[in-house]
């Protein structure tokens, strides 16, 4: 993306005022910008600068409190305003992301789990000269949308990595649930596993937002077709959504994961996940709230534009699990 670092510079007083403030990380006003949108929230820094965080997450996933709390962490560093906003919906994320163009934010940065949904918001941000970063979902599609820089996990590249460990378990038959269908990101991880499991592999299609519907559909799966040994999900809690579906099934079928909350560690320490793969959205949220700063800042690109810049997969095990407890009972991984 070209956009043009702004002529106006960050006074002394922010920062200075920036890094006074180190590491600490402010709380969330939990004023939203309209009662209608979920997880809508404002961080007030003392900087001149304002940003919007706008992704397609639901309201209360944890995994997106993680995003949220990173971003939030650097925003305060920064002396930085940040406002986050979310919708699952397409449709709805654009809507949100015109909304933060019009309001003359200084810096945007969004998810692209639905690429072709925010096209038309990110040339309109181009056009404002308002600088766009991507996090999370879209490496392959960030710079064929034209964001500076993006920051997140390699999702088919990570869907391989779980295959090869697969493999390494002896698994045969793996149903890999997708509980957000035209989520690039998960069909891109069912893929990865996919292509390099040597057993049988296929996918389970559910609609998250209804958790009841999610075990109900998985449990008569498992029933169905005692042949499956393995379930992937791709998040925390549809992984202990699936615990549940098995024993319920009186299925021998053992469960893995993408990404982590603090009960999911726990599941992996007393052998009830056998792994999850942890994309640390804490950091995500985090570097791109950094970069949009030190874009105004300084005019720094991360991976100067032609790469991104990866924050998993990271397998966390048994093994592991004890290290990132702590963290994770924090709210930070």
């Amino acid at each position: 993306m070209n956009t043009r670092p702004p002529s106006r510079r960050l006074s002394s007083r922010t920062a200075v005022l920036a890094a006074a403030i180190g590491l600490l990380v402010t709380g969330c006003s939990s004023s939203g910008t309209d009662e209608g949108d979920a997880g809508a929230g404002v961080v007030s820094g003392s900087g001149d600068l304002r940003f919007a965080l706008v992704t397609h997450g639901s309201e209360g996933d944890e995994f997106w409190d993680r995003v949220r709390k990173g971003a939030e962490a650097a925003a305060a560093k920064d002396g930085i305003e940040l406002t986050y906003l979310s919708d699952p919906d397409g449709a709805g994320q654009a809507d949100l992301v015109r909304r933060a163009v019009r309001d003359g934010v200084d810096g945007i940065a969004l998810t692209l789990a639905k690429p072709q949904a925010m096209k038309g918001p990110v040339n309109e941000a181009r056009a404002a000269d308002i600088p766009v970063v991507g996090l999370n979902s879209g490496v392959d599609a960030w710079q064929k949308a034209g964001l500076l820089t993006f920051f997140g996990q390699d999702e088919s590249l990570a869907g391989r990595a779980v295959g090869e460990k697969l493999n390494q378990l002896k698994a045969k038959h793996t149903l890999c649930l997708v509980h957000e269908r035209g989520n690039v990101g998960l069909e891109a991880r069912c893929a990865g596993v996919k292509k390099t499991f040597r057993g049988t592999s296929e996918n389970l299609y559910v609609d998250g937002t209804d958790e009841r519907a999610v075990s109900g559909i998985l449990t008569a799966k498992l029933r169905q077709d005692p042949s499956i040994d393995q379930v992937v999900t791709n998040g925390a809690d549809f992984a202990l959504l699936a615990v549940d579906a098995a024993a319920e099934a009186d299925s021998g079928a053992e469960v893995a994961t993408f990404d982590l909350n603090e009960e999911l560690v726990d599941a992996v320490r007393g052998g009830n996940v056998r792994f999850a793969v942890d994309q640390q959205p804490y950091l995500q949220g985090y570097l791109a709230v950094d970069a949009l700063w030190l874009y105004r800042a300084n005019g720094n690109v991360s991976g100067g534009g032609a790469a991104p810049v990866l924050t998993g997969p990271a397998f966390v095990t048994r093994t592991e699990a004890d290290s990132v407890a702590s963290f994770a009972a924090a709210g930070t991984r």
